[in-house]
This record gives C-alpha cells, structure tokens and sequence, in this order.
C-alpha cells in the first residue's frame, strides 16, 4: 500500500507547482501578447495555461481542485501577466522562454506525479498525471492561439514530461528520499527538453506504408 499524501508528496513541492505555473502562465500571456491581444485576454491566457493541466489532474485524482483552495497560483497567474503588459516585447524575443519552459516542464510533471501518488494513485497512471499536469495548459493554449499543438510537433516535449514523471515515481518505490527522487527526476526531464531544443531532437515519424 501506497504512503499517505503526506509522506509521498515533498514539502517543497508547492514550490514545484508555483514555478512551474509562472511559466506556463508567462506562455499564455506571450501567445495573446504576440497577437496583440488586451490584458484581459493576457490575463485570461496566462491563467488557462497555467492552471489547465493541474486541474485537469485534479479532476481525475478526486482531490480539490489546487486553485480554487489556494489564493497563490491565480495571483502568480494575475502577476505574470500584468508583467507582460507592462515589459517591451524585445524582452521576450529569441528562445529564452523555450528554456523557462523546460524548467517549468520538467517540475511541473515531477510535481503531477507525486501529487498523485499522495492521492494513492497506482504508479503507472501517477506517472501518466504527471504527463497531464505538464502538458494539458500548453494544449489548451495553443488550441485557443489557433497554433499547432504541442502534440503535434515532432519535437521532444512530452516526452520529456514522462521521462520526468516516471523518473520520479520509479525513484520513489527504490525507496529514495523524496527530496532527492524529485531532484534526479526533474533534471533527467529537463536535460532532455534541453538536448530536444538545442539538438533538435525529435522521435521518428510515423511511416507512410502502402
């Protein structure tokens, strides 16, 4: 049997969920911002993508849902945005929020799955809330910005959620300190989305058979 939430899910972690969170926010905000939205729309973007896939998880775990407890995540997702409105675009140019997105992607996911765990969700579909918890924003993101979506470009990028997720859930049942699991997991997810964005690292394609 599964330890109890409270021993399963690190003390630091909501650490791990507000920064990830930022991140993801600021996506939301740019891809409003970048089509010359209003700060409503900023605002409403920055919180979508930041808060989607957290909820989403939420939702299938049973547990409340982690912004309509906790007054933080939505202001982070308020501040980021104004941020943005207030700050010229020649700040946000060039991949510099690609990098911020890798940090976010990898402690976001590592997050989702000891969330999970804590809720005494089996590893294998913890695993998978990691994946959601990291991925689902950037999905609803995109849908709305009329962009291709994350899932569909052949770059690394969920991939290196589940690296991490599974990384961490793996970890945890060696029997690890959860500290250090988290640790050795959210590095192994972000050192791939690193390599993916430098290296152009993609999976294979599916081939047209005839």
């Amino acid at each position: 049997m599964l330890p109890v939430a409270t021993h399963v899910l690190p003390t630091f972690a909501p650490w791990l969920d507000l920064a990830g969170l930022a991140v993801f926010a600021a996506s939301g905000a740019l891809a409003a911002a970048k089509r010359g939205q209003t700060i409503v729309t900023l605002t409403f973007f920055a919180l979508i993508t930041g808060v989607g896939g957290g909820t989403m998880r939420d939702l299938l775990i049973d547990a409340p849902v982690f912004w309509i407890h906790d007054s933080r995540p939505a202001a982070v997702c308020l501040v980021v945005a104004f941020t943005i409105w207030l700050t010229p675009e020649r700040w946000w140019r060039g991949a510099a929020l690609d990098w911020f997105d890798a940090v976010g992607l990898a402690a976001y996911a590592v997050y989702g799955a000891a969330k999970a765990l804590g809720y005494g969700v089996p590893p294998v579909p913890a695993m998978l809330m990691g994946v959601i918890t990291g991925c689902v924003g950037g999905i609803i993101r995109d849908v709305l910005a009329q962009e291709p979506s994350i899932l569909m470009r052949p770059e690394l990028y969920v991939t290196a959620a589940a690296l991490a997720s599974a990384s961490y859930v793996a970890l945890v049942l060696l029997g690890l300190p959860t500290f250090l699991a988290a640790a050795i997991a959210a590095t192994a997810g972000f050192a791939l989305r690193a390599a993916a964005i430098h290296y152009h690292l993609a999976l294979p394609a599916y081939p047209a058979r005839r």
